[in-house]
């Protein structure tokens, strides 16, 4: 059988498994974000853009 962890590893083994679940959700968010195409700014002069 298995025995169950109780007090400060229990504690260190729930934060530690947070900060990680943490960083992979940090990680994806970054990658999506850099996956996507940049849009370009503002035109410096401030005229519209002339499209067809």
């Amino acid at each position: 059988m298995t025995k169950k962890i109780t007090g400060k590893a229990a504690i260190a083994s729930a934060i530690g498994s947070a900060a990680i679940a943490a960083a992979m959700l940090y990680a994806n968010k970054r990658k999506e974000r850099k996956n996507q195409p940049q849009r370009p700014g503002p035109i410096p002069s401030g005229e519209t853009p002339e499209t067809d």
